[in-house]
């Protein structure tokens, strides 16, 4: 299949679904919140959640709801990572940063804003009619426990306290898997739930979102150590500089490497058991550790 095709339709979807869902309007917090939901962005997470539905025989654009939600959660993440409370950064995706812009105060605000209006797409009746009640009640609750304390909020905290700390291989897995992984695992789950999906189906979108969220850290990591600045839309050499606990650091480039490399393998064979569907997911596994943004 052509996955610069399949990515570029779905991007597309994505984002014509969170015009609707975040329209423009005069209220300077919305623009705030725009700002940064519409500076561009692979759109992995919600393209994730339409592949998790598609794969188990469900209908993407019925999740398309769900998928939006994970991005709106993503976006007011990244938001709040480049804080100066946090990584001070002045560039993201290419654009300086929604601090730099509105100011720091409104840029909490149009994370928190974007975080809630998440939180109204998951529980739109408008959006959710057609679908069981108990499936939408469990798919919100999925990625909703992932982007909390529990999951992505828990392991920004987690690399805050590491920062500057030896590497320690263990550390830097509990860091990635709940920072990043937790929420890419969601997108999977949420999206084979919505679609249908039999708890067996749905388990081994659980178990490739794993390791896929793993190596798509260990391939972040990667690239600040030697990608292009300008195809990342940001400064190099961060993580290093910030004393943050890395793959990298913790095991070598090389066998960061190849244990990246073997995460998406696996993650492409457990997914093909799934059938015809799945495929996109299997080939999207491999690009993981070949991308250059």
């Amino acid at each position: 299949m052509d996955l610069a095709a399949y990515l570029a339709r779905r991007r597309e979807l994505v984002d014509r679904a969170l015009e609707r869902y975040l329209p423009p309007r005069s209220e300077p917090i919305v623009e705030a919140m725009r700002y940064s939901l519409f500076a561009g962005g692979k759109r992995l997470r919600p393209i994730l959640c339409l592949a998790g539905a598609e794969a188990v025989g469900g209908d993407p654009q019925t999740v398309m709801f769900a998928a939006c939600a994970l991005e709106m959660i993503h976006t007011y993440s990244l938001i709040h990572d480049d804080l100066p409370a946090m990584d001070d950064d002045d560039l993201r995706r290419g654009v300086p940063t929604n601090h730099k812009v509105y100011g720091e105060g409104m840029a909490v605000l149009a994370g928190d804003g974007l975080l809630t209006q998440a939180m109204v797409l998951l529980t739109d009746p408008a959006e959710t009619a057609g679908h069981d009640p108990a499936r939408v009640l469990e798919a919100a609750q999925v990625i909703m426990r992932a982007a909390g304390w529990e999951g992505m909020v828990g392991g920004q905290a987690a690399d805050l306290e590491a920062e500057n700390a030896a590497p320690d291989l263990a550390r830097v897995q509990l860091i990635h898997a709940k920072k990043t992984g937790a929420l890419i695992t969601a997108s999977l789950q949420a999206g084979g739930i919505l679609g249908g999906g039999g708890r067996e189906q749905v388990e081994t979108l659980v178990r490739y979102g794993r390791r896929v969220g793993l190596a798509f850290q260990i391939a972040d990591d990667m690239l600040d150590l030697s990608g292009d600045p300008r195809k990342l839309g940001k400064a190099t050499g961060a993580d290093q500089a910030r004393g943050k606990m890395t793959y990298p650091a913790a095991v070598g480039v090389a066998a960061a490497r190849e244990t990246g490399r073997r995460l998406v393998e696996e993650a492409a064979e457990l997914v093909r058991s799934l059938g015809p569907a799945a495929e996109p997911l299997a080939v999207l596994a491999l690009y993981i550790m070949e991308r250059t943004n």
